[in-house]
C-alpha cells in the first residue's frame, strides 16, 4: 500500500512564552515513507492531550528531551494499522501508539498496543482511564501514597483524567476522598456522580476555610498535580507521616516568571521536617514494567462494575488540537481531553 497523499502533522514552530500561541505550531503536509520490516503504517482515530506536553515544549532541563523545533508534537494515539510488515499486526488493527500530533504515522509495532475489537468501552479509554493518565492514578497513589482505610485523600485538578482516578481508587481502597476542582459544575460532577465525600471549588475566596471542614482529622494524602494556592492551601493541613505523590505542577506550567512574594522554601522544608511529610516525585514509566498488567487488569474490572467512572472531552477535528490543549491547561475542558482526527 502506498503512503497517504494527505498526512498532515503539527510541529514545535517556537518555544512558547507563557501559553502557547498559534505561532508556536506549524501545520504541514508530509509524506510517509513505507512501513520496513517491524513496522506498521498507522492512521490516527484520535490523539491524547495531556498537560506534560507544555514542558515538552520547552527546552527546561525535564524528565524526557524537549521537542525539536520543526519537530512534531508528542502524544499518544488510537490509530488504525493501514499496512503491516509485522506479522503479528494485521491491516484494520487499532492499537495504542505514539504517534503524536499527526495523522498518519509509521512506527514500530514493539511498543504498541493492540486494542480489543470487542471491548465494551471505546478504544479512548486506552488514552484516559485505561492508559497513562490512569496508570498515573493508580501507581502514585498506591505506590507512594499508600492510602489506608478511614484515611483522608485530597486530589486536585479532580475532574481531570488523573484526578477522578485518584478520588474513586482511594474510595475503593476504603479511604475518604476530597476533590478540589474550578467551577460548581465540576464540583457538582466530584460529588454527585464519582461519589467524593467532599468537592471544593479552587476559585472561592474561602478555599483555605472550606478545606478544612472537609478534612476535620486532616489530610494523610495529598495527591499533588497543580501546585499554586492549592497546594498552599493543603500543606498546613497535612498530618503527621502524611504522604505527597507529585506528578505535576500544571499552575506553573505557563508561567514566565517566578511568583510573587518572599522565598518560601524554608517555610515548606520547615513543615516537612515537623511532620514527617514524604513528599516524592514520580514519573509513571518508572512502575510501568512491574505494575502495568495488573493496573489493566484490576482498572478495566472497576470500570466494568463502575467503581471507576470517567469523563471525556472530546474535540472534534485535527485543526482543533491547539485550541484544545489551551483550553486544557487553563481548566476550561472537563474531563479526559482527546482529539477525534478520523473515523
Amino acid at each position: 500500500m502506498t503512503s497517504p497523499q494527505s498526512a498532515r502533522r503539527i510541529v514545535l514552530a517556537a518555544r512558547p512564552h507563557g501559553e502557547p500561541q498559534d505561532s508556536d505550531v506549524r501545520f504541514e503536509e508530509f509524506s510517509l515513507p513505507e512501513p520496513r520490516e517491524g513496522q506498521v503504517l498507522l492512521q490516527t482515530l484520535d490523539l491524547s492531550l495531556d498537560p506534560y506536553m507544555r514542558g515538552r515544549m520547552s527546552s527546561a532541563k525535564s524528565y524526557a528531551p524537549p521537542v525539536e523545533i520543526d519537530a512534531p508534537m508528542v502524544g499518544a494515539t488510537v490509530s488504525r494499522v493501514l499496512a503491516s510488515r509485522d506479522p503479528g499486526f494485521a491491516e484494520g488493527d487499532v492499537v495504542l501508539g505514539y504517534g503524536g500530533w499527526q495523522t498518519h504515522s509509521v512506527e514500530s509495532t514493539t511498543h504498541l498496543r493492540k486494542l480489543d475489537a470487542d471491548s465494551a468501552v471505546p478504544h479512548t479509554t486506552a488514552l484516559g482511564v485505561l492508559g497513562m493518565p490512569g496508570f498515573t492514578a493508580y501507581s502514585g497513589l498506591l505506590t507512594i501514597g499508600r492510602p489506608q482505610p478511614g484515611e483522608t485523600v485530597v486530589v486536585a485538578a479532580a475532574t481531570g483524567p488523573v484526578g477522578s482516578a485518584v478520588g474513586q481508587i482511594a474510595k475503593i481502597k476504603g479511604a475518604r476522598a476530597v476533590g478540589i476542582a474550578g467551577g460548581p459544575d465540576k464540583v457538582a460532577y466530584l460529588r454527585d456522580e464519582l461519589g467524593f465525600d467532599a468537592a471544593i471549588d479552587h476559585r472561592a475566596d474561602d478555599l483555605a476555610e472550606q478545606l478544612a471542614a472537609a478534612t476535620g482529622d486532616g489530610i494523610d494524602v495529598y495527591f499533588e498535580n497543580v501546585g499554586g494556592k492549592v497546594f498552599d492551601a493543603v500543606l498546613p493541613r497535612m498530618n503527621t507521616y502524611g504522604r505527597i505523590p507529585v506528578c505535576g505542577l500544571v499552575a506553573n506550567y505557563n508561567l514566565t516568571s517566578l511568583p510573587e512574594g518572599p522565598d518560601r522554601s524554608g517555610a515548606l522544608m520547615g513543615v516537612i521536617l515537623r511532620s514527617s511529610l514524604t513528599v516524592r516525585g514520580f514519573i509513571q514509566t518508572e512502575f510501568a514494567a512491574e505494575q502495568q498488567e495488573t493496573f489493566l487488569s484490576e482498572a478495566s474490572q472497576w470500570v466494568a462494575d463502575g467503581s471507576l467512572k470517567y469523563l471525556e472531552h472530546v474535540v472534534d477535528g485535527f485543526d482543533n488540537t491547539l485550541d484544545a490543549f489551551r483550553d486544557m491547561l487553563a481548566g476550561r475542558s472537563f474531563g479526559k481531553t482527546v482529539v477525534h482526527v478520523a473515523d
